[in-house]
């Protein structure tokens, strides 16, 4: 499921689009949910890097609080959500270039000029994320973003995940690559399939990489001669899968 986030100082708009999102969401039967509405951008930010859970965010530009803007906050979400999907629903439509100004990667900007206009907005959003989330759920290849590239792999080539140990980065282990990116564990299992799985807290591996486990030692041989280990309370789930 696909958190939703809404943040505008203004509470009646704030209801609007509340509502708007969640009639959409309840006519199609989008896995999605409403979990926080704001006026106060630092409640978006404590949550998200709280959960680390890949969200939808609906953000208002101009939130009337010092140093903090629709695009400051859209950056602070980045840190912890990187394929957060980001809508700005503003009055300002002079400041749309602004979206590439501060390398947010926002999805739309939604200018609030009548009320059929921000419907029909958040229709065609919500349906174009609701796709596309299902297509990377069923797809073969992951996307993902290292330093200034973005890289599209082949669930095939992937061997491992690994927590980096720089903060907030994943090693990804490849058949002819290693990858480190910025992300969390979390969401990286929400993109891959039941090829995948996550063996410990540390580690999601490609099942079909696997070439021996060592029960007792709690320890999976992966093809690349590595090794990861697994916890004792998924080993079982693990051998399970296997066979």
């Amino acid at each position: 499921m696909l958190d939703i986030f809404i943040c505008e100082d203004n509470d009646k708009q704030l209801l609007k689009i509340k509502k708007l999102i969640e009639d959409t969401v309840l006519i199609e039967d989008y896995d999605m949910k409403v979990v926080m509405t704001s006026s106060d951008p630092k409640d978006i930010i404590n949550y998200t890097k709280e959960k680390r859970n890949k969200g939808i965010y609906f953000l208002d530009i101009d939130l009337g609080v010092k140093n903090i803007n629709g695009f400051v906050l859209a950056q602070e979400i980045r840190k912890y959500d990187n394929y957060g999907y980001i809508i700005f629903i503003t009055s300002h439509s002079e400041l749309s270039y602004l979206t590439f100004v501060y390398k947010v990667e926002a999805m739309d900007f939604i200018i609030k000029d009548n009320y059929e206009n921000i419907k029909h907005k958040i229709k065609d959003c919500l349906k174009v994320i609701n796709a596309r989330d299902s297509t990377n759920n069923n797809g073969r290849n992951l996307i993902i973003k290292s330093n200034d590239r973005i890289i599209n792999i082949d669930f095939d080539e992937i061997i491992y995940f690994e927590t980096s140990q720089e903060a907030h980065k994943i090693l990804l282990h490849g058949e002819t690559r290693d990858i480190e990116f910025f992300g969390n564990m979390k969401n990286i299992e929400i993109e891959l399939d039941e090829r995948f799985y996550r063996c410990n807290r540390s580690y999601i591996v490609n099942r079909n990489k696997i070439k021996e486990i060592d029960i007792l030692n709690r320890i999976i041989y992966l093809k690349n001669g590595d090794q990861c280990l697994v916890s004792f309370r998924k080993i079982k789930n693990l051998l399970s899968k296997k066979n």
